[in-house]
């Protein structure tokens, strides 16, 4: 009798459907629908933008964020899913802490969520890549 190690990671498939949920849910209800005024907010307090730039931008990078959602249910590329993944979200977050921290709830609550994402994100890369 052999001795296997047990493993408790879910299948692959739910790990991708609860990456692509952040995003789908990030793109479609907070940007596109405006369900979050907030972002808003933070994205008019950019240099440039203002209230006359700042909402076209949010509905455009809430339509890119729904695109990662699809591209993450794909499967395709997952290494490059990922890297996308992690510099659009690591430039949003710096983004929003230079420009408008003040408006951000919890800045370091942010960080350590969004970190916490972005690992289950490579997380996914890694065993899609590792999967046949």
């Amino acid at each position: 009798m052999q001795n296997r190690p047990m493993t408790f990671l879910p299948p692959l498939w739910f790990i991708h459907v609860a990456v692509a949920a952040v995003w789908l849910y990030e793109g479609l209800w907070c940007k596109v629908l405006g369900r979050e005024r907030r972002q808003l907010q933070i994205v008019e307090a950019v240099p440039y933008f203002g209230p006359r730039v700042g909402a076209l931008f949010l509905t455009t990078l809430g339509v890119g964020e729904i695109g990662l959602g699809v591209w993450v249910l794909s499967g395709i590329a997952p290494g490059l899913c990922a890297l996308a993944q992690t510099l659009l979200l690591v430039s949003l977050n710096a983004n929003g802490l230079i420009w408008a921290r003040h408006l951000i709830h919890d800045p370091g609550g942010m960080v350590v969520k969004n970190f916490a994402f972005l690992v289950l994100v490579w997380v996914a890369a890694g065993l899609s890549r590792a999967t046949p």
